[in-house]
């Protein structure tokens, strides 16, 4: 399988600091990837590098071949990435339906097809942003994304703040959307009980580097990775899988 996505030797930061001091990676159609590791070491600079929010100092990032290091954020999202930020950004004083309809670009996941996987979203299709929950705001921000048909889905910290049901319901949908076809993600979590059962395979950070890529299974498998790097019990009972 070829990667779709391929970044090699990335150098990125913000102003005269290198965040990300060497960072290679790639992903193939149909990969989940979590991306776990502690506050501060590395996760968001790396998904604002791909999407291209940082100031890069060396390396490369290609989606399905094609170098886009020199593209704007704007010609990134048009070319296929497909970006779920922590603060969500949805358009506050648009309508459920006009923040979809505003960025859909052709292709498989519709207006039509977000509402099949939130049904929330239709019955309150007329509604502005400002006026959803936030988890209803997060399932908007999810469904908006799908709407350019991203080849690569990257969501920051999707479940943060949500009510444990909300969570379940999320985790669900994205269940469903990884195994679409088509595309690959990188899901950003702080907590690995809520990710591991979604996600093929596990890389953690430390300090803008990778200290751990393994698949999923394997970090059930040997819990003491996760007290390692991310202090987490050994005794923790791991989300089950999905699937």
């Amino acid at each position: 399988m070829s990667d779709l996505l391929a970044i090699n030797g990335l150098r990125a930061g913000y102003g005269q600091a290198v965040v990300l001091p060497g960072m290679s990676l790639t992903l193939g159609e149909g990969q989940v990837l979590a991306l776990l590791g502690r506050n501060g070491t590395g996760k968001t600079t790396l998904i604002n590098s791909i999407v291209g929010l940082t100031r890069r100092f060396g390396g490369t990032v290609a989606l399905g071949g094609l170098d886009i290091t020199p593209m704007r954020p704007d010609q990134r999202a048009r070319a296929g990435i497909g970006w779920v930020p922590q603060e969500r950004n949805i358009f506050r004083s648009l309508t459920v339906e006009e923040n979809m309809t505003a960025v859909a670009q052709p292709g498989p996941w519709t207006v039509d097809r977000v509402y099949e996987m939130f049904p929330r979203l239709k019955e309150r299709r007329s509604n502005f942003g400002n006026q959803l929950s936030g988890g209803e705001q997060q399932m908007l921000a999810i469904g908006r994304t799908l709407t350019l048909n991203p080849k690569v889905l990257l969501l920051d910290e999707p479940t943060e703040g949500l009510a444990p049901i909300i969570v379940e319901e999320l985790l669900r949908a994205l269940d469903t959307i990884t195994r679409a076809g088509g595309i690959c993600s990188i899901i950003v979590e702080q907590n690995a009980q809520k990710i591991l059962g979604l996600a093929d395979r596990v890389v953690i950070l430390e300090r803008g580097a990778i200290v751990h890529d393994a698949a999923s299974s394997a970090l059930k498998a040997d819990p003491a990775v996760l007290e390692r790097y991310l202090g987490v019990s050994e005794g923790v009972n791991l989300l089950p899988a999905l699937r």
